[in-house]
């Protein structure tokens, strides 16, 4: 019996890791516009009601697969901060690079993670979601679940920032560096970082961002 329960997890376990690709891949591809359940379980390969054991609608399923976006950033950023290789401001340059380069490599992705709750089209089944996941839905709480993978980025974020300017200064640098980077993001996405006005490249402004905020961690 017990080897019985043990192939039904894990086979639960493949068919959720095949939709949360097919998720993302789709997401990639058009955006969340593109993301809907019966189109996760065609590309999954699995049956109509598939996804619905495991996801209680469409925005939990997005939900999940930013929640593994920002979970996949903060174990690279986790890599850097403990890489006694690095220095500190190595280290910070590498976490802003990881953050900036999901918005070049998955501008979908990238735009959901710093999205608010309840803004967007693909997030008017909210509250139906939240129905299904009472009456039938699985255990867990995505929505917690993504606050938290956030939260551990952005600690393992400030941690890093904390070395180079000081526990007492962490998270106004944190967040200054934070908006930089974002808005250097959008700034490529948008194709303005190429013109001939601005003549400017990310890694340039990464270390210039860098290099100012080591300047002041050196000086307080």
């Amino acid at each position: 019996m017990m080897a019985v329960m043990v192939t039904r997890a894990e086979s639960a376990a493949v068919t959720r890791r095949a939709l949360l690709d097919a998720a993302a891949e789709l997401l990639d591809l058009g955006g969340p516009e593109a993301v809907t359940l019966r189109e996760v379980g065609a590309r999954a390969g699995v049956t109509r009601g598939a996804p619905y054991r495991h996801f209680a609608g469409k925005d939990s399923l997005l939900t999940a697969v930013v929640t593994e976006g920002w979970e996949r950033i903060g174990d690279q950023v986790h890599a850097l901060r403990t890489d006694p290789a690095l220095s500190a401001s190595e280290k910070l340059r590498g976490a802003l690079r990881a953050l900036i380069g999901v918005g070049q490599d998955q501008p979908h992705l990238y735009q959901m993670l710093f999205r608010r709750p309840g803004h967007r089209p693909e997030e008017l089944g909210e509250g139906l979601d939240r129905v299904r996941r009472q009456l039938c839905g699985p255990a867990g709480d995505p929505a917690a679940d993504r606050v938290r993978a956030a939260g551990r980025f952005q600690d393992e974020f400030l941690a890093i920032v904390a070395a180079l300017v000081g526990e007492r200064n962490t998270r106004h640098y944190g967040a200054l560096l934070l908006s930089g980077a974002h808005g250097i993001a959008d700034m490529e996405l948008s194709g303005h970082l190429g013109t001939d006005r601005l003549r400017s490249t990310t890694d340039e402004l990464v270390d210039t961002l860098v290099r100012m905020v080591g300047d002041v961690g050196k000086t307080t």
